[in-house]
C-alpha cells in the first residue's frame, strides 16, 4: 500500500530560528493514488504574535488563535497520523524547519524520524519545468488545477491543491510499475506442441518460375564480369 500525506503549515513568520511559531497545519491523504478523505487539520496557538506579514497572507489573527491548543498539545496525534507515510511537501525546507523546531522544544527527535520519508514538490516541479515559475499558484494554472478559492493561503487548501498538482505532475506514472503480485497472477502458460504431428506440404517451383529465376542469376552474373559465386559453388 502506497500511503501519501500533502502536508502544509501557516506560521507567524519566516525564520524559527528567531522564533516564528506554526500556527496551522492541514494534511491531505492518498493512498495508492487516490484522494481518501481521511485528512487532518489543526489551527495553533503559537504563544506568540503574529506579524503583520504573515497575517496578510493567511489572515489568521491573533485573537482568532488564542483559543487554540498550543503545539504540544496536538504533537502526538499528529504524528501517530503521519506515522510509515511519505509526507509531500512544497518547498519541504521551510515547513520540515518549523516542524523540527517544535518537535525540538518537546525534546524530540527530527521530524523525518517520525515518517517514511519527504518529498519535496517544488524540486520535482522545477526539473519538469525549468526556468519557469513553480509556485503553487503557478503549478495550478499551468496543470488546469482550479484555485480559484484561494484568495488567503489556508494550510488544507494548499495541501488539497498540492495533491492534485502532483496527480497531474505524475500522470502515467503508475502505468510504470508492475506489481509483483500482479505479474505472478499474469504469467502465461504456453502449451505445449508436437510438431510431429503436421505434415507440412512442399511446392515444387513451375518450370516457367525456375526458368525465371535463372534469367535473373545470368543478369547478375553478367553485370558482375562473371564474379558470382553461385556459378563456381558445387553442391
Amino acid at each position: 500500500m502506497l500511503r501519501q500525506i500533502f502536508l502544509d503549515t501557516e506560521t507567524t513568520g519566516l525564520s524559527p530560528e528567531s522564533g516564528d511559531r506554526i500556527i496551522e497545519i492541514g494534511c491531505v491523504e492518498m493512498v495508492n493514488r487516490r484522494l481518501t478523505g481521511n485528512n487532518k487539520h489543526f489551527y495553533i496557538n503559537p504563544e506568540r504574535r503574529n506579524s503583520e506579514d504573515a497575517v496578510k497572507i493567511h489572515g489568521l489573527t491573533d485573537e482568532f488563535l488564542a483559543d487554540k491548543p498550543v503545539f504540544a498539545a496536538i504533537a502526538d496525534e499528529l504524528l501517530e497520523y503521519l506515522a510509515g507515510a511519505e509526507i509531500i511537501i512544497h518547498n519541504a525546507s521551510f515547513d520540515v524547519g518549523f516542524l523540527d523546531a517544535e518537535l525540538r522544544r518537546l525534546g524530540r527527535g527530527k521530524f523525518e524520524a517520525y515518517v517514511a520519508r519527504i518529498t519535496d514538490s517544488l524540486l520535482m516541479a522545477r526539473e519538469m519545468f525549468p526556468g519557469k515559475s513553480n509556485s503553487l499558484d503557478a503549478l495550478c494554472k499551468r496543470l488546469e488545477v482550479d484555485n480559484s478559492s484561494r484568495t488567503l493561503h489556508g494550510a488544507l487548501l494548499d495541501a488539497g491543491l498540492l495533491a492534485e498538482v502532483y496527480i497531474q505532475m505524475t500522470r502515467g506514472q503508475e502505468s510504470l510499475v508492475i506489481e509483483e503480485e500482479e505479474a505472478a497472477a499474469e504469467e502465461i502458460v504456453v502449451e505445449k506442441v508436437d510438431l510431429a504431428a503436421f505434415t507440412l506440404p512442399v511446392l515444387l517451383a513451375e518450370a516457367s518460375e525456375l526458368a525465371a529465376h535463372e534469367a535473373v542469376l545470368a543478369d547478375l552474373d553478367k553485370s558482375s564480369n562473371g564474379k558470382t559465386l553461385w556459378r563456381t559453388v558445387v553442391a
